[in-house]
């Protein structure tokens, strides 16, 4: 089966009625553009297993409420569903009625411009809603089965994986990270951290710039590891100490204080 969730804008609502989704013949219709679904039990599992369930996202932007629901993932195109209507296929570049643009397709996720907004959902990690009110900025971060908090962020306006550690008392960043992000951190201060495995070398740096959804921050302090096999970066105290933290359930909402 599909699993939607929803990602939800704040907009007037659209004038175009979507088409109707169609069933026959005991099976699913055609009803989705640009791909012909199957109608036997054995493809139709078949197609299901390769839908990404999505985790949804909520911006505050309007007057009434548009949902966009992505239902499933194939090679530059990504099926989705807006306002309850009927399943759409957009493939990369495309835009609906709505204003609703896929931006690109991985194995696993899709990139969406909506109203000016890249969002980026995918399954089993975090998810992010922003805030574009007036009021201070956040984010909201979906834990993933294991309970951790993953995100997108950036890092002097490049992209990086932050896995966020209320123990790390400094941002860490693995040094393959750094260098792709063009870090000269083999000026920064030496030091021995403790890990897991002993001690590792760090450099101690300060870095521009660190966003994750809406909220900006600037001149954060941060280390890069060397000799680690870190997966992710760790988003640690030198950025949170700048939030204020609350947590329900498997989300965590972190609004900037200064």
């Amino acid at each position: 089966m599909f699993i939607l969730t929803n990602y939800r804008t704040r907009k007037e609502p659209a004038t175009i009625r979507p088409a109707s989704w169609r069933t026959g013949d005991g099976g699913i219709g055609n009803g989705v553009p640009g791909i012909d679904i199957p109608r036997t039990p054995k493809a139709i599992l078949l197609l299901c297993r390769r839908c990404i369930a999505v985790l949804g996202l909520l911006v505050s932007a309007g007057a009434l409420a548009t949902e966009v629901t992505l239902a499933g993932l194939f090679p530059n195109k990504a099926v989705v569903q807006i306002d309850g209507g009927a399943l759409q296929t957009l493939s990369v570049g495309q835009k609906t009625a709505e204003g609703v643009v896929l931006v690109s397709v991985e194995r696993d996720a899709a990139t969406f411009d909506i109203q000016g907004k890249r969002i980026r959902l995918g399954m089993g990690n975090a998810h992010v809603t922003t805030s574009s009110s007036s009021s201070a900025a956040s984010v909201v971060l979906g834990a993933d089965a294991r309970g951790h908090f993953i995100t997108d962020g950036q890092v002097n306006g490049l992209p990086i994986r932050f896995l966020v550690d209320t123990g790390a008392s400094m941002i860490a960043i693995p040094a393959a990270d750094a260098r792709r992000l063009a870090l000269n951190y083999a000026k920064g201060q030496r030091a021995l951290m403790n890990t897991a495995n002993g001690q590792a070398l760090a450099y101690r740096i300060r870095l521009d710039t660190v966003r994750v959804g809406d909220v900006t921050i600037n001149g954060v302090d941060a280390v890069v590891m060397e000799g680690t096999a870190m997966p992710y970066a760790l988003l640690g105290m030198s950025f949170l100490n700048r939030m204020k933290m609350s947590r329900e359930g498997d989300s965590m909402t972190l609004t900037k204080r200064y």
